[in-house]
C-alpha cells in the first residue's frame, strides 16, 4: 500500500505536533503494518517549492490515487484549496485564508501560530483520483455541503469541483446535511 496525503503546513517540521506527517504517523501509520517509505506527505520545510512540483510526479509514478479521502472546510475548501482556487491546479504552495487560520487555531496555542501557507494537492490533482470519498460532520459544514451537492460548479466553493468527477461519495451526518433539499438524496 502507498499513501499520499493532501497537504502539509509550510514551516512545520515533520516532528512538529501539528504537522500532518506527525498526525498521520501517530494516528495511523504507527498502528499499521505499512512501510513508511511508501507514505508520502508534502514537504513543508526545506525545498518545499520543488517538493510540491514533484509531488504529482510521485503520484503518477505510483500509478495514481485509487481512493482519495477528503474533508471539507466551512468555506468549501478541499485540501487547502481555498475559495477562488484554480480548478486546473496541481500540487503547490497556497496561502491560507483567515477563516481557515481561525478554524485551525484550536490546534495551536493561538491563531498567530497557525502557518499562513501550506503545500496542497491542487484541485486537478484531487480530481485525478479514481474514486473520492468526502466526509463532513457538524452544522458548520452544512453550507459547504449544500453548495457541493446542490450548487453550481464555481471556484467560490472549491468543493463544487467534485461535481466534475465520475465517482464521488459524500458521507455526512444529519447536521452537515441540514440545509439539503432531500429530493433524490438518501439521508439516514
Amino acid at each position: 500500500m502507498t499513501t499520499f496525503n493532501l497537504d502539509e503546513y509550510v514551516g512545520l517540521e515533520p516532528t512538529h505536533l501539528q504537522s500532518y506527517r506527525y498526525f498521520m504517523n501517530e494516528k495511523l501509520f504507527d498502528h499499521l503494518n505499512i512501510d513508511k517509505n511508501h507514505t508520502y506527505v508534502p514537504l513543508g520545510t526545506g525545498d518545499y517549492v520543488a517538493g510540491a512540483k514533484e509531488y504529482d510526479a510521485l503520484i503518477a509514478k505510483a500509478g495514481g490515487i485509487d481512493l482519495q479521502l477528503l474533508g471539507v472546510g466551512t468555506n468549501g475548501h478541499v485540501g487547502f484549496n481555498e475559495p477562488l482556487a484554480d480548478f486546473n491546479s496541481l500540487t503547490g504552495v497556497v496561502d491560507l485564508v483567515e477563516t481557515t487560520i481561525q478554524a485551525n487555531a484550536r490546534f495551536f496555542a493561538s491563531a498567530n501560530e497557525v502557518p499562513k501557507q501550506a503545500v496542497s494537492m491542487g484541485i486537478k490533482s484531487i480530481l485525478n483520483a479514481k474514486k473520492i470519498i468526502l466526509i463532513a460532520n457538524g452544522s458548520n459544514k452544512a453550507q459547504a455541503i449544500k453548495q457541493l451537492v446542490e450548487g453550481e460548479i464555481n471556484n467560490l466553493w472549491p468543493c463544487t469541483a467534485l461535481q466534475m468527477h465520475q465517482d464521488v461519495t459524500v458521507v455526512v451526518d444529519k447536521t452537515a446535511a441540514g440545509l439539503l433539499q432531500s429530493h433524490g438524496i438518501n439521508i439516514n
